[in-house]
């Protein structure tokens, strides 16, 4: 049953919506901020140094309708169509090369939906946890996509971009100030990975975010080249109060993500709700969740940004990398010793 919540209430200062106008123009410019800014961020700009391949996928991020395709998309994937569903999940697998040894259940033909094999549950120890008590373990199967310092209320999105940490927690001061001068990582699930979402260490749920948006997809193309990208798409964040610091997850939805869930209330996204909405947890909604426990999943994958309060950690796992393959359990980074 989902935990009923405390209180709701909007941010100190909302962020207002923006719209995106798909309008089309050249931009000749080096690939900089102050230049993608100049070429006006909200609309899609032609690169010259991008091939026209590329160029034609980002411009279709823009144009496509993307809340209807997720919803329809959504209600395929729920659908249990029998032997057709069967081919779908086989035709996926042979598509993305998903590893099928490592999932509890390896028979396409034992998934009655697309969502059920997309959610698919791995075999028990699998996935050992890293069990030093300093070392926190990866949340999640991925890549990394940026990991460091949040600079002076900054988070690095891609090479040339980055984005406002507030505008990423919905807006609110108190979830944000924790963080000043903390460290993050953004971690991307591509189609092939397990998709479920588990705590790099132990924590007390303090408040859940949903915040709408856009859907645009987070690949590494779309990342590199779609300004806010994290902190203009639909989320749900979860902030936890941990024995060595303030942790936020940041669960990011993009082009069809049929759901964003957590296992204390249940779905989050979608939703019909067009507005910032909180939960604060305390007293018994206050759940604890251990080291490695599943905390969330998503349901046709995306995007997990996670933050830690400054001077948490000593620093992260020196082989973690952009570009570098993540496992759920392995070691993640170190916590800082406590004076």
């Amino acid at each position: 049953m989902p935990c009923a919540p405390r209180s709701t209430r909007a941010p100190s200062a909302p962020i207002a919506s923006t719209t995106i106008t798909a309008s089309w123009k050249p931009c000749r410019k080096p690939v900089t901020v102050a230049n993608r800014r100049a070429c006006d961020p909200n609309k899609p700009t032609l690169m010259m140094n991008m091939s026209i391949t590329d160029n034609l996928k980002i411009a279709g991020q823009y144009c496509l309708p993307k809340h209807a395709l997720s919803r329809l998309i959504g209600k395929f994937a729920v659908a249990e169509a029998g032997n057709i569903t069967t081919k779908v999940i086989e035709a996926f697998i042979k598509q993305y090369q998903v590893d099928m040894s490592e999932a509890l259940h390896e028979s396409p033909a034992h998934y009655k939906s697309f969502n059920e094999f997309f959610t698919r549950e791995l075999k028990p120890g699998i996935r050992p946890v890293v069990e030093d008590a300093m070392t926190l373990a990866l949340p999640v199967d991925g890549t990394v996509s940026q990991l460091g310092p949040i600079q002076q209320g900054r988070i690095i999105q891609a090479k040339g971009h980055d984005y406002s940490a507030r505008e990423l927690l919905g807006g609110y001061e108190d979830l944000v100030a924790p963080f000043k001068d903390g460290d993050f990582a953004t971690i991307y699930l591509a189609p092939k990975d397990y998709h479920r979402i588990h705590m790099p260490l132990d924590g007390v749920l303090e408040s859940m975010v949903f915040v709408p948006g856009d859907l645009f997809s987070v690949n590494p193309l779309t990342a590199e080249n779609v300004p806010n990208l994290f902190a203009r798409n639909e989320r749900v964040i979860a902030t936890f109060r941990t024995p060595h610091g303030p942790m936020a997850l940041v669960l990011v939805g993009a082009t069809i993500v049929a759901s964003i869930e957590t296992i204390w209330a249940g779905n989050i996204a979608p939703t019909k709700e067009k507005k910032v909405v909180r939960w604060d947890y305390t007293g018994d909604e206050a759940i604890t969740l251990q080291k490695g426990a599943e905390m969330g999943l998503f349901k046709l994958g995306s995007t997990v940004v996670c933050l830690f309060g400054p001077g948490m950690l000593a620093g992260f796992e020196p082989h973690l990398a952009n570009g570098v393959t993540t496992r759920m359990g392995q070691p993640f980074a170190k916590l800082a010793e406590q004076a």
